[in-house]
């Protein structure tokens, strides 16, 4: 059996359209009980979830999925994806979800499972969950239905927890630090971190309604931010998304830095400090050649994988790596956590200022990044652009037309209904030229 329903990072969509329904969820959330629930010992299953209004809708599906296989569920309210991954290990759970369509707009949402590990769960995983929700998934007896409880203090739990990661010989006193935390799930915690750690905060993002999570702010509209840091004057920013498992900075200039210049820098002081397993970054298709060619000139090997960053998280665990992420800006660190945190991330960066009284550009310009162009086609649900004769001559076309100092990468999104069309190339005028004859090509085709 073939995966229908999850995508590259869980279940996503449109709120209240197949497959992001309450009727869904419940499905989903008996398939994965009975999934995780193999004897008829007591089970547990800890729910989180970010600032969105559908977000109450599906809580209280999955909590009526779960409960009726016989799960118990501790409600964890509003906290960043990697705080489910670390309250999944804490509370000794069989499984943590948590409700999240990241750095999608308000009106879609998604279902991200995590193992009793605090990993996220295998493609094989994810096929047995759908199997079982085919097949249709018998309730428990009457005096074995679960219970649920809320748990108040999940945002505190996760704010000691991040401060564990940042040396305690450090303190922020003296850094002006924007955080914008995308009106979603870090509004209280990311704030609070820093705060607690000496830094002057200045908030963005942090006054959510249900319907304003990413919206013009946050990692995907990283230029509020970066206007805040140049009227405020501040050392650094710090942009999240919506769950807050990805950071992007700004540097003192207003100047934005993504994934890729961040994990240059982590890696770059790992190696120096030997702490870098296996002297390896792991990152995806999608990171710029430029870092490649940076770690190959100070001894780093950098591995890809597919975009997602699970699939980022599964080849660490395979070669027993310790850092690796995404260029947009999932940076994970196994030392401290089972999948990417941007708040995490972002104590790492501050560690090196305080370290070495740099400032944020000298920082986190860690190589020049080779010309990079990327562009996102929405195309009908249904059609497969990919597969026209037209798109992959098209393709074709500009493979040949770059030659061995380009690269393409074109490919449909796991998440939307988007073909992302990517080059990379040192001669400018001929990647525009060839990214726009595939991006025409795709849209005649959609």
């Amino acid at each position: 059996m073939t995966r229908s329903l999850f995508g590259t990072d869980g279940v996503r969509g449109r709120t209240n359209t197949y497959p992001m329904t309450a009727e869904v969820a419940l499905q989903l959330a008996a398939a994965a009980g009975r999934y995780f629930r193999r004897d008829q010992q007591e089970h547990r299953v800890v729910i989180g979830k970010d600032t969105r209004l559908s977000g109450y809708m599906l809580e209280n599906a999955l909590t009526a999925g779960f409960t009726s296989t016989g799960m118990n569920v501790f409600l964890l309210g509003p906290v960043p994806t990697p705080g489910v991954g670390f309250l999944t290990r804490s509370m000794r759970a069989d499984v943590g979800v948590m409700i999240s369509a990241s750095h999608n707009p308000a009106e879609d949402n998604g279902i991200k499972f995590f193992g009793p590990d605090g990993h996220k769960l295998s493609d094989e995983a994810e096929t047995e969950i759908e199997r079982l929700m085919s097949e249709g998934v018998a309730p428990a007896h009457p005096q074995r239905i679960g219970r649920a409880k809320r748990i108040d203090d999940s945002g505190s739990r996760y704010v000691e927890y991040v401060k564990t990661t940042f040396p305690r010989h450090l303190r922020l006193d003296g850094l002006r630090i924007v955080v914008d935390c995308a009106n979603g799930a870090a509004h209280r915690v990311g704030p609070a971190i820093l705060w607690e750690l000496g830094a002057d905060v200045i908030p963005v993002g942090t006054t959510p309604n249900g319907l304003n999570i990413n919206d013009k702010c946050g990692s995907t509209h990283p230029a509020v931010a970066a206007a805040k840091v140049r009227e405020t004057r501040a050392d650094i920013g710090l942009c999240l998304d919506g769950d807050a498992d990805r950071l992007i900075l700004i540097d003192q200039d207003g100047e934005i830095v993504d994934g890729d210049q961040i994990m240059g820098l982590i890696a770059s002081r790992w190696k120096e400090q030997g702490r870098l397993q296996g002297d390896t970054l792991v990152t995806t298709v999608m990171s710029n050649l430029g870092l490649e060619r940076f770690l190959y000139g100070i001894g780093i090997t950098m591995e890809r994988t597919k975009v997602g960053d699970r699939y980022v998280v599964e080849r660490m665990r395979e070669g027993q790596f310790n850092l690796g992420g995404e260029q947009s800006g999932h940076i994970v660190m196994t030392d401290f956590a089972t999948t990417g945190d941007g708040l995490v991330a972002a104590l790492q960066v501050l560690a090196a200022m305080v370290e070495t009284g740099r400032t944020a550009s000298d920082l986190a310009c860690v190589f020049t990044p080779i010309p990079q162009v990327l562009h996102n086609v929405r195309f009908r649900t249904g059609s497969e652009p990919l597969a026209v004769d037209a798109v992959q001559q098209a393709i074709a076309d500009g493979e040949k037309a770059l030659g061995p100092s380009g690269r393409l990468l074109i490919r449909k999104s796991g998440t939307e209904p988007l073909i992302r069309v990517m080059g990379e190339s040192e001669d400018q005028d001929k990647l525009h030229a060839v990214i726009d004859s595939i991006r025409q090509a795709v849209e005649h085709a959609s």
